[in-house]
């Protein structure tokens, strides 16, 4: 994954900063509350769970954005001036913006990686990723408790006047994540074991296959910056016949083309092989959706999956509030 971020020296971004009329080292919402930016929708919900309105909360990237490849632009560099804290994914996931983030740090602004929080013993290394962790550790709710709670220890440590309120609101929000865990765990279970495989455009899922017993293909790497080469989707394409498979998946920030190669590779073959659906993999579903919270976005992921391979989820997922259409459809 690459680690080049956007020229931006910490002089230029006191510049911009200063055209706008902020102070960032004191920067305050007009209600007076702290400003917390997070970098995805996946970590601005960690971030609503644990202050919930004790703090002016945002995200840089909305639906369908690739963080892999995202550019900064002018008005995200003041955001991240105006901010009193600024909260990455981390483990590389913002390759461009990596470089921009640790100047912010130096400079004296609070960054906090989320997945800082998590074990490098749970951490995963894919082959051919640079030495560099695979940076999608949400797909496992349990790994993203932790993260989780290591928001908690952070605005804990910037703001103590609201601890009691981050301990009690990140308690419920862990109950929740505990009972997403089992539920994503039981409804992968139901999918029969020669169909335990994921087929996606990225390697975005390994964490959540290790977590919930899939075996998980990417046809790219862990970044979607890396390139899909012929041998690579002809050897896909010879697994999926051989085992069967019943369905790929294309994803809601990748491009879908390498996966129709696949459907199209299986049929000449001899094998049919369905787009299963569309998973949410480096970004959530919109604003304002189910899908576009964090728990949302997961059940869609575990319930289709399940759905499309085989298994028997409930119509309406963990909370009863998907609405995926059904097999055949």
């Amino acid at each position: 994954m690459s680690r080049r971020s956007a020229p931006l020296s910490r002089r230029h971004l006191l510049a911009l900063a200063g055209a706008a009329g902020l102070l960032p080292a004191a920067a305050r919402a007009e209600t007076g509350k702290p400003i917390l930016l997070a970098t995805t929708g996946q970590v601005a919900e960690l971030l609503r769970a644990v202050a919930g309105d004790t703090a002016e909360i945002s995200s840089l990237m909305g639906e369908g954005i690739d963080p892999h490849s995202y550019k900064l632009t002018r008005s995200d560099t003041v955001a991240m001036m105006r901010a009193n804290a600024v909260f990455p994914s981390g483990l590389f996931l913002e390759g461009k913006m990596t470089e921009t983030l640790d100047k912010l740090a130096a400079g004296g602004k609070p960054v906090h990686p989320a997945a800082s929080a998590l074990p490098a013993s749970l951490l995963l290394h894919p082959e051919g990723a640079e030495g560099h962790p695979d940076p999608h550790v949400w797909m496992d709710v349990s790994l993203w408790k932790r993260a989780l709670e290591g928001v908690r220890d952070k605005l804990s440590t910037l703001y103590p006047v609201h601890a009691e309120t981050y301990r009690t609101r990140t308690a419920t929000a862990a109950a929740d994540y505990d009972r997403l865990h089992a539920y994503a765990r039981d409804v992968l279970a139901t999918v029969p074991a020669e169909r335990r495989v994921l087929v996606t455009a990225h390697d975005a899922f390994s964490y959540l296959g290790r977590a919930y017993g899939l075996t998980v293909v990417g046809i790219q790497g862990i970044s979607t910056e890396s390139e899909a080469g012929l041998q690579r989707i002809e050897s896909v394409v010879a697994m999926l016949a051989a085992r069967k498979i019943p369905a790929v998946f294309v994803e809601s920030s990748v491009s879908d083309r390498n996966v129709q190669a696949l459907v199209q590779g299986a049929a000449a073959k001899g094998h049919k092989v369905a787009i299963g659906g569309q998973l949410y993999s480096d970004a959530m579903g919109a604003t304002g959706t189910y899908e576009g919270t964090y728990i949302g976005m997961i059940d869609h992921n575990v319930t289709l999956m399940a759905q499309a391979l085989g298994g028997s989820p409930p119509a309406g997922g963990f909370q009863g509030r998907l609405a995926l259409a059904q097999p055949g459809r």
